[in-house]
């Protein structure tokens, strides 16, 4: 098996499960009957989806889905309950893909390539919540904004089991080597545009593999391990200030 037949076992898995949580939500919500004994929602590579009782077989031959989700559907709004499914449901996908990654013994770049695939599609739960909807209305938005805000600058992908994953099979620490889906940093017309920008610090031109961050007073653009901010560290910061800025602010 490659990296793509993986891929494309990981995608019919997933838009079953879009399918149940959506599309028939209404007949998975039927199947879901507290009454009944554990029960697990699943999706097979044919786009089709199933509740049903876990596996009997110890280990199972690919890893089971969260248990008793049904014992939850009457004691939570819907809307938090399907949620709740979801993330369970991303969870379980992503453990499935990797574990046959595992199987066929995918090495480093095979691993971090089914990653990369993977993390280029939203979650399951950014589905259905409608996050994926609202990302893309804004980043819209700011593909057409002419400042320069944070939306520009590379940030990290705030699903934390995705980048749990990513460390995991890559080993590259904090490092964010591909464009985020939520925040996407640069596009492709970014890359044109900022191609010639130098560092304010080291001089050197921008890298598209790099956290790359914008002074919000003098406009100058910084390679992120050059003015040591990262990614984690820029969401939280409202104003940016290059270290020059903050030193002429500073003064008497």
């Amino acid at each position: 098996r490659s990296v793509d037949d993986v891929f494309k076992d990981f995608k019919g898995r997933r838009n079953a499960l879009i399918k149940a949580l959506t599309t028939d939500v209404q007949e998975f919500f039927q199947k879901c009957d507290p009454e009944k004994e554990n029960l697990c929602l699943y999706g097979f590579p044919g786009e089709r989806w199933e509740v049903n009782l876990p596996a009997e077989e110890v280990p199972p031959e690919i890893p089971e889905p969260a248990l008793g989700i049904n014992f939850a559907r009457d004691g939570m709004e819907e809307k938090d309950w399907l949620a709740l499914v979801a993330v369970h449901s991303d969870a379980w996908l992503l453990a499935v893909a990797f574990y046959f990654g595992a199987r066929f013994g995918f090495d480093r770049a095979d691993r971090k390539r089914l990653f990369n695939l993977i993390n280029d599609l939203p979650t399951v739960f950014e589905v259905v919540s409608g996050a994926a909807k609202k990302q893309a209305k804004d980043k819209t938005s700011s593909n057409h904004s002419a400042g320069k805000s944070k939306s520009n600058t590379k940030m990290v992908r705030t699903i934390p089991a995705l980048f749990i994953f990513y460390f995991y099979c890559t080993g590259e620490g904090g490092r964010v080597d591909r464009k985020d889906e939520a925040e996407e940093g640069l596009d492709e017309e970014d890359e044109d545009e900022h191609g010639e920008t130098l560092c304010g610090a080291c001089g050197e031109k921008y890298a598209s593999d790099e956290f790359w961050i914008c002074c919000d007073v003098c406009e100058r653009w910084f390679h992120g391990k050059c003015v040591k901010i990262t990614p984690a560290r820029a969401e939280h910061i409202k104003q940016y200030k290059c270290p020059s800025c903050n030193n002429k602010r500073a003064r008497p």
